[in-house]
């Protein structure tokens, strides 16, 4: 299936004139990898049949909680890879969840896998790079909410194939792993026992740790227990020294993940960040670019994820706007590049080798 859609890249000049950015801006952004650590469109696809195929518009909300991005749109806005969520619904049974994760593994593969001539389902580094020579989107699967597979130890085998990249351990609900860090509901262990054995079985099986969502306590309890030797991500999330809040993360967290290599996704969601414009992205990015490099940060925008975006980013198409921004700042082509996509690649290939092998 080849999916409709306008193709930016072939009238840079005219892209960045209707964008009001320019020429350099465009310039790095599609000389650029640029791939996205969380995009939460499939959910919309289980709930009321959203075809992720199809160009949308900004509908039904003008952009706001979903329609912000679409297998065509992402294509339009030239960015060349992602990480496609499945989330998990916690009111089933853990019987029943690890079912339906399996169903739900199966069709998002499908959907990506059918627009074959604009999508390649990747699990690594090597694959990715095919893609990218083939002109296609590199997509990663991951998991939003590791319950969807916590029946036992054992559940994590109907993983299929390395296909999930990344679980981000708990979502906006405690559950057998340990508890989130939504304020309403942070009580109890931050990682039980069980969480961290199923932390330790990630490891084993090479799948990137996800610690957005989980309660501080949470988060450096899986700092002590995880691998060493493997990088940890944090794929959507603020930071709390830009502006305070319960879903952000502090210096402590952000080192954690530093000390191991990983990147830090900063999420688009202005409640969680302080502000209005897509500014405020680059002011948590700049946070972790002055204290601790520029190699350890990464788009993290949880698109279609129920999330209220910049007023002058509300969709994936104003992208570039970012770039801007960082240029106004003074950036340099190389780190923006590191942000965009550079980071997160680096993380995969350490995983799982450059060669399609793990690491």
């Amino acid at each position: 299936m080849k999916l409709s859609y306008h193709d930016n890249a072939r009238d840079p000049a005219a892209w960045a004139k209707s964008l009001g950015v320019s020429r350099e801006a465009i310039g790095i952004y599609l000389a650029s990898d640029v791939l996205d650590l969380h995009i939460e469109t499939y959910i919309w696809h289980r709930v009321f049949g959203y075809d992720m195929h199809r160009r949308h518009g900004r509908e039904p909300f003008g952009a706001r909680g979903l329609g912000q991005v679409d297998m065509a749109r992402a294509r339009e806005a030239c960015i060349t890879g992602g990480t496609w969520s499945i989330s998990t619904w916690p009111l089933r049974s853990a019987a029943d969840r690890a079912r339906v994760f399996v169903e739900n593994q199966a069709e998002l593969k499908r959907i990506l896998a059918s627009a074959d001539q604009d999508y390649a389902v990747c699990r690594n580094l090597a694959e990715y790079r095919a893609a990218r020579r083939g002109g296609k989107h590199g997509a990663f699967l991951g998991i939003q909410g590791g319950n969807a597979l916590d029946r036992d130890l054992d559940a994590l085998d109907l993983i299929e194939d390395d296909l999930i990249i990344r679980v981000t351990l708990v979502h906006l609900y405690n559950s057998r792993l340990g508890t989130t860090s939504a304020p309403s509901l942070k009580t109890g262990e931050g990682l039980t026992a069980f969480g961290k054995d199923y932390l330790r079985r990630l490891n084993d099986k090479r799948i990137l740790v996800d610690l957005a969502h989980i309660s501080r306590d949470g988060y450096m309890s899986a700092v002590e227990v995880h691998d060493k030797s493997q990088p940890l991500i944090v794929t959507h999330t603020g930071i709390d020294a830009v502006y305070p809040h319960w879903r952000n993360i502090t210096d402590e967290q952000i080192r954690a993940v530093v000390d191991t290599g990983g990147t830090i996704g900063i999420i688009y969601q202005m409640a969680f960040l302080g502000g209005k414009p897509a500014s405020v992205i680059v002011d948590h990015m700049a946070h972790v670019v002055e204290h601790f490099g520029d190699d350890f940060v990464s788009l993290g925008s949880d698109w279609d994820g129920l999330i209220f975006p910049p007023r002058d980013m509300p969709t994936c198409l104003e992208l570039p706007r970012l770039v801007q921004i960082m240029l106004d700042r003074g950036w340099r082509a190389e780190r923006i590049q590191k942000i965009l996509g550079g980071n997160f690649l680096r993380v995969v290939g350490h995983l799982r080798g450059d060669d399609g092998a793990r690491a």
